[in-house]
């Protein structure tokens, strides 16, 4: 069997050795975490601000009003599925939580031209999770974290799946009208106080499950991203069709190893061309990782010239960010970001949300 040749190589932003004059610029880790920690001061901003919002009717006005904020609708994925099919049905767009499907489906473009980007780049759950792992190995000074056998981890993988076939028989078994008819009823229009009741009032069953589940995600890298989260599975279908993948140069690769050793996703990088895997997150962790320059990219194929054209992490900061914040936009231009709910109801219904639904 031939060796390779011994190829002269400068390498990457991050390895040992000189940087390359665009080392700033091309840092993918860097804009990444821009991204992650922006995402999550407003979900932070949106969490604190919804708190007092529904607080100020819960007390009839005696406390700190601020403005309901639209962002919280991101946190209503069925309610954004349910609206989805309501609007592709009837051509017209829903009167209650309009925002949460310009949200999911911003989520949806995003995926369907940048992989499972969201996960990775914009995700607070998943920005969570990937730094719990970090602080595991600062605690527990290991080097890796538990990688789970095939045999374990294929069959966990699938819970999500399960998840998400059950979710989706939920949010598109019902007909156009009856979805109507939930979203203005009293308990669609206060879905989002729900959620925030589920949280405030955690059940004691529920509190013993998200604390096993940050114990586990010390030890085993983005463990519920991995196994559990139905909105990264349904992502991740859509993310098959994406033009923009991770390639590998066969020729000036080194067989190193390290762009599958530091995947977060366990995919085997060294040993594929293209990365099609629906488990591929375009967080360009495994480009960051490899120490001869331009053997992986993240980069769209352009049809017919055979040419790549890679996409650096500040690209993929305005790429993500834009489309986000263009979802928005457009909501607000046809009206439809704020649900039209008048104070007199709101001081009725929210503090009689508990017993809603029971």
């Amino acid at each position: 069997m031939t060796k390779k040749p011994r190829i002269r190589y400068q390498r990457r932003p991050g390895t040992t050795g000189g940087k390359l004059p665009w080392n700033d610029w091309r840092n993918a880790s860097t804009w990444r975490k821009v991204v992650q920690f922006t995402l999550l001061a407003i979900n932070l901003y949106i969490g604190i601000t919804f708190y007092y919002w529904v607080r100020y009717y819960e007390t009839g006005g005696a406390t700190l009003y601020l403005p309901r904020p639209g962002g919280i609708e991101g946190w209503l994925p069925i309610a954004g599925l349910m609206n989805l099919k309501y609007t592709l049905e009837t051509g017209s767009f829903p009167v209650i939580h309009a925002a949460s499907m310009f949200l999911l489906v911003s989520f949806i473009i995003i995926s369907l031209l940048l992989k499972k980007a969201f996960c990775s780049w914009m995700c607070p759950i998943g920005t969570i999770s990937e730094y719990t792992g970090k602080i595991g190995q600062k605690l527990f000074r290991y080097q890796n974290q538990i990688d789970l056998p095939k045999w374990l981890d294929i069959p966990l993988k699938g819970l999500k799946y399960l998840l998400l076939a059950f979710f989706l028989y939920i949010a598109l078994s019902m007909p156009a009208q009856m979805i109507q008819y939930f979203m203005m009823s009293p308990y669609g229009i206060i879905i989002d106080v729900k959620m925030l009741d589920f949280f405030r009032y955690i059940s004691g069953v529920t509190l013993v499950s998200v604390i096993v589940l940050v114990v586990i995600s010390l030890f085993i890298r983005n463990a519920w991203c991995r196994y559990l989260c139905p909105y990264g599975a349904l992502l991740g279908l859509f993310s098959l069709f994406s033009p923009v993948k991770i390639r590998r140069d066969v020729e000036s690769c080194i067989d190193c190893g390290k762009c599958a050793k530091n995947c977060p996703s366990r995919i085997p990088v060294d040993k594929l061309i293209k990365v099609r895997t629906v488990e591929c997150t375009g967080c360009m962790t495994c480009v960051e990782s490899c120490p001869v320059s331009s053997t992986l990219n993240f980069s769209l194929q352009v049809p017919r010239k055979k040419r790549q054209v890679p996409l650096s992490g500040v690209i993929m900061l305005v790429l993500t960010l834009g489309m986000l914040f263009s979802a928005i936009g457009v909501a607000a231009y046809f009206g439809v970001w704020d649900s039209p709910v008048p104070d007199n109801y709101w001081f009725h219904i929210i503090p009689n949300a508990r017993m809603i639904g029971h």
